[in-house]
C-alpha cells in the first residue's frame, strides 16, 4: 500500500502494511480498528533506554556508586550458553565483546536453545544489576544482527510501552504506530485556535500526539498528556454548559406556589423534626420550584439521612399548586417501601398515591394508568415502568429519582418529557445514598445544582464495622445468637441466590446451614429479588414486626428497607462488594438508638479488596466514603456509562487533574457565554468534536 492510501485517520487497521489482514484481528481485540484508533491508543509508561555502549561503561555505570541498576543496551557475541533444568528452569549465556563480559540469565525460556547458539552477534537491552564482581541481565530482550554489516549504534531513547495483549506485543505495536504516525498526524486540524492555546502553554494537537508517541525527552509526554486530558476536560464541561444553558434560557417549567401556609401544612406531616440540614436543603429545593426556571438538582446525603422527607416536601408542593408528581426508583423493593412510608405519613390527607411496577396485572396497570391520565392520582411512584410510552400524567410538574446512579441518562431524560404540555418539562430533583466526590460533581454533574443532607437524625449512634476472615465465621454467628436472645435482629447478606459452583455462600443453602446450625430454632427467612412483590411485602412486614428474627438476604435490600430493631449484619465474601455497596448494605441498620455492628466476612486476595474493607472499617461518613472509592477505583466506573452515559476518560485522570478540571470549567463557562451554541466558522470544528463525544450520551440534539 502506497503512503497516500493512508492518508485518512478512517484506514482499515488491516491496510496499514506493516500489519495486514492477517495480525487485523489482534489489533481488533484490543479496539484498534482503523488508523485513528491507532494514534488513540496511548503508551501506558515509557522505558528510558540509554544509548548504546560498551560492556565495561555499562559496568561502570551500575556501580555501586552509581546505583543498584540501569538499564542499559550492550552488543556483542554469546561466548558461551547452557541450559540448567532446576525447579525453575533457565538459559545463562555469556555476552562478550572486546571490554568485557557479562551474564544474560532467562527464567522459563526452553525455546531459546532453538535460537541462541554460542558465536551469535547479538543486541541485547533492559535492566541489568551487579551480582557479585559480574553484571548480569535478566530476562533482557534481544534481536540478532549481521556482524558484517554496518553498525549504526542505537541511540538514546524514552520508548513507548503500550497496552497490549499476549497475542500483540507492545513492540508490534510500536512498530504499527511509528508506520503511520507522520502521515496521520498531518490529518489532524486542531479545534483549539492558537491564540487560546499558546495562552495556556497547550502544544498543538498533532504535536501532542507527536510527543506522547515519540518522545524527544522525559518532558514531552507529560507536556502531551496535559494537552490530551485537557481536551477531554474541555469537551465535557462544553456539553454540560452547553445543556446548562440550554435548560435555564429555552425550557420552562412549572412554577409552583409556595408559602408560610402550605409549609406549615406540609411539614404537620412528618412524623419528626426536621434537622436544620433538612431544613435548609428544603429551602433550596422550594426556591426552585417556584421559578419557571426547570429545577435540576441533586440531593445527595448519607444512608439514612432522610433524604425521603425532603424530596416529599417538594412532591406535596406540585400537589398543593394543583400538579402531579412522580417519584421513580430502581428497584420493586424500594419502590414498594416509599409507597409505605409516604403513604404512612399521608394518612388521611386528600392526596391520592398510587404504585405502579411491572410486576402488577395488566388490568391493575390499565386502571392506574387512566386515572394517572384523567388527574385522579396525585403522587405516582413507581419503578422503570413508569417510563414505558403508555404512562401520561395530566400535568406533570416534579419527577423525583432516587438512587439516580442507577439509570441512565435517556431514562430520567424519558421521565422529564411524560408532561401533557409541549412548552413545558417537570423539575427534576435526583437522590443519591452514594454521595458524589467533590471531583466528579464538577464533571457531568456540573450541569446539576447539589444540595447536600449532612448529619444523621438525632438519637442515631455510629455502627461498628469490624472485618474478619471466614476462619472465624463460626464466632461470629455465635454472636448473633446472642445478639438475637436479647430480642434484636439481623441481616446476613450472602452475594448468590442459588447455589453456584464457585464457592461462594447462597441465600437457600446458607439459610438451611444457620437453621440447623448457630441459629437452630430462631425466626429465619429469605429475601431475594425473585420473590414476588406479595411475598417480598408479607416478609418484610414480618421482619419489621418482629416476627422473623434474622434475613438471609442478597443485596436486595440495599436501599430502601428501615428496620429499626435490626442492630447487626454480617456480609458474607465481603471482598467481592463495591464499597459504596457495602456502605449502602450497613445503612440498613443503625436506625435506632441501640448500638450496632456491622461484620464483614472476607478474604481479599487483591490490594484494590483489601483496600475497599479497610476504608468501610475506618468510616461511616458516606462522603469521606465516596473519596476513597475514587482514590481506589478511580472515575473509570464511578464516572462510567452506567452513571453517565459517558465513556471513561482516556487521558484524564480525578482527582490528579484537579486543576486541568477547573480550568476547563472556567473556560467553557466563558466560551458557552460568548458563544452560546458555539456556532460560526472558528468554532465548527468544536462543536463538531463535542456532538461526536459527547452528543448522544448527553442528549444535546436539541441543545446545540
Amino acid at each position: 500500500m502506497t503512503t497516500e492510501a493512508l492518508d485518512k485517520l478512517t484506514t482499515n487497521i488491516a491496510d496499514v502494511p506493516c500489519i495486514g489482514h492477517r495480525h487485523a484481528d489482534a489489533f481488533r481485540r484490543l479496539g484498534i480498528r482503523c488508523v485513528a484508533d491507532l494514534v488513540l491508543h496511548l503508551p501506558q509508561r515509557y522505558e528510558h533506554e540509554l544509548p548504546e555502549q560498551t560492556i565495561a561503561a555499562a559496568s561502570e555505570q551500575i556501580s555501586p556508586l552509581h546505583g543498584a541498576d540501569a538499564n542499559i543496551t550492550l552488543r556483542g557475541e554469546i561466548a558461551s550458553l547452557r541450559w540448567i533444568p532446576a525447579r525453575r528452569p533457565r538459559m545463562e549465556a555469556t555476552l562478550q565483546d572486546d571490554t568485557g563480559a557479562v551474564k544474560l540469565i532467562w527464567f522459563n525460556s526452553p525455546w531459546l536453545r532453538e535460537k541462541i547458539h554460542p558465536g551469535l552477534t547479538v543486541l541485547v537491552w533492559g535492566r541489568a544489576k551487579r551480582h557479585g564482581d559480574l553484571v548480569q541481565m535478566v530476562n533482557p530482550r534481544w534481536e540478532a544482527y549481521d556482524p558484517d554489516q554496518p553498525i549504526v549504534p542505537r541511540p538514546q531513547r524514552h520508548r513507548p510501552i503500550y497496552p497490549a495483549s499476549e497475542e500483540l506485543p507492545s513492540r508490534t505495536i510500536e512498530r504499527a504506530v511509528e508506520s503511520v504516525l507522520d502521515t496521520a498526524l498531518a490529518q489532524l486540524d486542531d479545534h483549539l485556535h492558537d491564540e487560546y492555546r499558546k495562552a495556556r502553554a497547550l502544544p498543538t494537537l498533532a504535536e501532542a500526539y507527536r510527543m506522547v508517541h515519540r518522545p524527544a525527552d522525559a518532558d514531552e509526554p507529560v507536556s502531551a498528556r496535559r494537552r490530551l486530558a485537557f481536551d477531554e476536560l474541555l469537551l465535557l464541561q462544553l456539553a454540560v454548559m452547553l445543556k446548562r444553558r440550554h435548560r435555564r434560557e429555552a425550557q420552562r417549567a412549572v412554577a409552583l406556589k409556595h408559602n408560610d401556609a402550605i409549609n406549615a401544612h406540609i411539614t404537620a406531616r412528618f412524623p419528626f423534626e426536621l434537622t436544620g440540614s433538612q431544613s435548609a436543603v428544603i429551602h433550596e429545593i422550594a426556591a426552585d420550584l417556584q421559578s419557571t426556571i426547570p429545577m435540576n438538582r441533586l440531593l445527595q446525603g448519607d444512608v439514612g439521612a432522610g433524604k425521603t422527607v425532603v424530596a416529599l416536601y417538594g412532591l406535596l408542593m406540585a400537589v398543593a399548586s394543583g400538579h402531579q408528581a412522580a417519584l421513580m426508583a430502581p428497584t420493586e423493593l424500594l419502590a414498594e417501601q416509599h409507597d409505605a412510608s409516604i403513604s404512612q405519613m399521608l394518612t388521611g390527607a386528600r392526596v391520592s398515591i398510587e404504585l405502579l411496577t411491572g410486576s402488577q396485572t395488566l388490568p391493575q396497570r390499565r386502571e392506574i394508568l387512566a386515572r394517572l391520565e384523567s388527574g385522579q392520582i396525585d403522587i405516582l411512584i413507581g419503578t422503570h415502568a413508569l417510563l414505558t410510552e403508555i404512562v401520561q400524567f395530566k400535568s406533570l410538574a416534579l419527577a423525583v429519582i432516587d438512587e439516580q446512579h442507577r439509570f441512565g441518562v435517556h431514562q430520567r431524560a424519558r421521565l422529564r418529557s411524560k408532561g401533557n404540555d409541549p412548552t413545558t418539562i417537570p423539575h427534576t430533583l435526583v437522590m443519591t445514598a452514594t454521595p458524589i466526590p467533590r471531583t466528579l460533581s464538577l464533571t457531568v454533574f456540573g450541569d446539576l445544582d447539589i444540595s447536600t443532607i449532612r448529619g444523621l437524625p438525632p438519637g442515631r449512634k455510629p455502627i461498628t464495622t469490624r472485618i474478619t476472615d471466614q476462619s472465624k465465621a463460626e464466632e461470629v454467628y455465635q454472636q448473633v445468637a446472642e445478639r438475637l436472645n436479647t430480642a434484636e435482629q439481623a441481616f446476613i447478606v450472602v452475594p448468590m441466590i442459588d447455589e453456584s459452583g464457585r464457592g461462594l455462600k447462597d441465600v437457600n443453602t446458607h439459610l438451611e446451614w444457620l437453621a440447623g446450625g448457630f441459629l437452630r430454632g430462631r425466626r429465619l427467612a429469605a429475601m431475594h429479588g425473585r420473590l414476588d412483590r406479595d411475598e417480598r411485602e408479607q416478609i418484610m412486614s414480618r421482619f419489621r414486626a418482629g416476627e422473623i428474627d434474622a434475613l438471609v438476604c442478597t443485596t436486595v435490600i440495599e436501599v430502601g428497607v428501615d428496620v429499626p430493631n435490626a442492630s447487626i449484619m454480617v456480609i458474607e465474601h465481603a471482598e467481592r462488594f463495591g464499597l459504596a455497596q457495602l456502605h449502602q448494605l450497613r445503612g440498613r441498620i443503625g436506625r435506632a438508638s441501640r448500638h450496632s455492628l456491622c461484620v464483614l466476612l472476607g478474604d481479599p486476595t487483591t490490594k484494590e479488596a483489601e483496600a475497599r474493607l479497610k476504608a468501610i472499617a475506618s468510616t461511616s461518613d458516606g462522603f469521606e466514603i465516596a473519596e476513597k472509592d475514587l482514590e481506589i477505583r478511580g472515575p473509570g466506573e464511578l464516572f462510567g456509562a452506567r452513571q453517565s452515559g459517558l465513556a471513561p476518560f482516556r487521558v484524564a485522570q480525578l482527582p490528579r487533574d484537579l486543576d486541568l478540571l477547573q480550568m476547563a470549567r472556567r473556560d467553557a463557562k466563558d466560551w458557552i457565554a460568548s458563544n452560546p451554541t458555539l456556532g460560526g466558522q472558528r468554532d465548527a470544528l468544536l462543536r463538531r468534536r463535542l456532538l461526536k463525544a459527547h452528543g448522544q450520551a448527553l442528549g444535546l440534539g436539541d441543545v446545540a
